[in-house]
């Protein structure tokens, strides 16, 4: 037995063991928004947002059908009440009722028209059409949150490596000065620029490290993991921004009508004409009907159960009509209060349809402008790179200060991170346009 409780225990803490460890995960870009589309919490809670509209949508439909319900009544009589009766000048009491009586019944409810209910159907629909434009608009956000994010990541290891191979160079420049300004060649102030710069740049390292630890971090909670686990990207800044090179898609023509925003606007619109149907069709009349069927017991005693006990049955069927006469303008006014708030519907979807127009055509002036800055900034690149060598050679034979070095080089250290910060912007710029394209 001893044995067996401890073979438990063992099993046990190798299970919460296996619980607490840290996860390891590895994505593409693709991979990254396929897993954030299925573990997302804002995504997770859209779907239960659909699920919620469908069970919606149901329970508006079951107004509409049959309703039956069941009542069981006892009533125990402590003292009968009296009654007094005169009968030729006399007087007498008398008492109605008996101790102990019991009631059972069914009853069946069935709508026959309302035109309330109808609306209510019709809303009911609309009202899951706007759930799931709200699931597939948080998907495309998140498609678009997960491409910045993952570019920003990327971004900071980019920019560490290349602060690495700039403090390498530098420490080595270092070096090599110290020497010669131990032999007398040169003044000590150019020991110290170079110094100075060398430190800039391990302030620099240290800070682009911090970033990528935040945004690697944002990335895990935009993908639905925990932060304590491991996540490594498996793609590379450059190889990602040559596949997001396409001018193809500058030429795509802009369809309003399936951009999500303008989908939604459109079940704004719906909602609000239902809205205006509700008020009028509460001047209709509404029909009903019901079906009772019962059966009640009595005695002084608590017999109800016996078996010679007398029950009488009793049934009735009602239709019942209502009809609305007058309100006091009070539905005239609700009435025209929908019809209001329907032109305003009708003039936010016409102002959507317009602001979407113009956010594509930015949206597709900033991804042309992000590949001209791409060739640019490589182009500029290269020359800073050009420029610091030469003065890194003119430096070491003397011919140039270590101000003009340092000069070169904190060009050099710009053109690197405006060419890195280029290649994440043609990215997220197609990420933007192909939103707006309703892409997936």
């Amino acid at each position: 037995m001893k044995n067996k409780l401890y073979l438990i225990l063992v099993l046990f803490s190798v299970v919460m063991y296996g619980q607490n460890q840290p996860q390891t995960y590895a994505f593409t870009l693709q991979e990254a928004i396929s897993h954030a589309i299925e573990n997302n919490y804002t995504s997770i809670n859209a779907s239960r947002d659909v699920q919620a509209a469908q069970k919606k949508k149901w329970e508006t439909t079951t107004i509409g059908l049959p309703q039956i319900s069941g009542n069981v009544n006892y009533l125990n009589n402590l003292k009968i009440q009296q009654n007094q009766i005169t009968v030729n000048g006399q007087s007498t009491t008398i008492a109605f009722g008996n101790y102990n009586s019991m009631d059972a019944s069914l009853k069946l409810t069935q709508l026959i028209f309302d035109g309330s209910y109808l609306v209510g159907l019709q809303s009911a629909k609309t009202y899951l059409k706007i759930s799931e434009n709200a699931k597939v608009k948080t998907h495309q956000e998140l498609r678009e949150i997960v491409t910045n994010t993952y570019g920003n990541v990327l971004l900071a290891d980019e920019s560490i490596a290349i602060f690495e191979r700039n403090k390498a160079a530098l420490e080595k420049t270092l070096g090599d000065t110290k020497e010669i300004y131990k032999n007398g060649f040169i003044e000590e102030e150019n020991v110290e620029q170079l110094q100075i710069t060398l430190a800039s740049v391990n302030s620099a390292l240290e800070n682009v490290k911090r970033q990528k630890r935040i945004a690697l971090d944002m990335l895990k909670l935009v993908l639905g993991i925990n932060l304590e686990d491991q996540l490594t990207l498996k793609d590379k800044l450059e190889n990602l921004t040559q596949n997001n090179m396409d001018l193809a898609i500058l030429k795509e023509e802009f369809q309003v009508k399936n951009n999500i925003d303008y989908q939604i606007g459109q079940n704004t619109l719906t909602s609000s004409e239902l809205l205006l149907k509700l008020e009028r069709s509460k001047a209709l009349p509404s029909l009903g009907a019901q079906v009772n069927f019962g059966s009640n017991t009595f005695g002084s005693r608590f017999t109800m159960f016996n078996s010679d006990q007398l029950w009488f049955n009793y049934s009735n069927v009602g239709v019942g009509l209502t009809v609305p006469l007058f309100s006091s303008l009070g539905r005239s006014a609700r009435t025209q209060q929908a019809k209001i708030a329907l032109e305003q519907s009708k003039t936010r979807l016409s102002e959507t349809e317009q602001k979407l127009k113009l956010d594509f055509e930015k949206a597709k002036s900033d991804y042309e402008f992000s590949l001209e800055q791409l060739g640019t900034s490589k182009s500029n690149l290269n020359l800073a790179e050009r420029i610091e060598n030469k003065n890194q050679v003119k430096f070491k034979e003397g011919l140039t200060s270590s101000f003009d070095l340092t000069d070169a080089q904190r060009q050099l250290y710009s053109a690197q991170q405006t060419y890195l910060q280029a290649m994440v912007d043609v990215i997220t710029k197609r990420a933007s346009l192909e939103k707006l394209l309703s892409k997936n």
